[in-house]
């Protein structure tokens, strides 16, 4: 690893670990093993750095989820897939943590990618699900509560202390979202809230 994607590395996991106050020059420096005089080389100043360690979470959560819904199987499946994948539960969501930084919040730049990136996942999996229900849902609303179940699952798995906690939160998750797309006949009688009548 080269200097600069030391650099963007460390910044990545001091900031998911202490937050955008505590991610100090100094913090990055000696986490990276960089000097002071290279980190400025590289970057202008610690917002600079910052954005190119958020830019880079947001990539890759992207890419594991685009290969989750990119999978084999069903819609659901897919979905599924995601909603599955391992997860530093305890530690958070690395892009969703940053919403409870008043410093990120604040600076225009650095909310950007966190933005964009549920932006981004919440119309992907309103794609799917809109292909999962034949329109039989409200895509883009039950996306949304599916992004909001995940990133509240991590802040009650971690008040709890328990992954546990988390895996519920799926569970159930995804045990509603069976229902809604599981038995086209009970969409169509309408049995089900939120459904649409064809």
């Amino acid at each position: 690893m080269d200097t600069r994607e030391r650099l963007i590395e460390s910044a990545r996991e001091l900031l998911w670990e202490r937050g955008y106050v505590g991610t100090s020059p100094k913090a990055i420096q000696a986490r990276s093993g960089v000097g002071q005089g290279s980190m400025y080389h590289h970057f202008a100043g610690k917002s600079d750095l910052a954005l190119a360690a958020i830019d880079r979470s947001a990539e890759e959560l992207r890419a594991r989820a685009d290969a989750a819904f990119a999978g084999p199987g069903t819609a659901m499946d897919r979905i599924t897939a995601y909603f599955r994948l391992e997860r530093e539960v305890l530690k958070g969501c690395p892009i969703g943590g940053l919403t409870q930084d008043p410093d990120v919040m604040a600076d225009p730049r650095l909310r950007r990618p966190v933005e964009e990136t549920f932006t981004w996942l919440t119309d992907r999996l309103a794609e799917l699900l809109a292909e999962a229900s034949n329109d039989r849902v409200n895509a883009r609303a039950t996306a949304t509560a599916l992004v909001a179940v995940l990133q509240g699952g991590y802040v009650l798995a971690r008040a709890a202390g328990s992954v546990d906690v988390h895996t519920r939160a799926i569970d159930g998750a995804l045990g509603l979202l069976a229902g809604y797309v599981a038995s086209p006949q009970l969409c169509r009688e309408g049995h089900l809230s939120g459904i649409r009548r064809p």
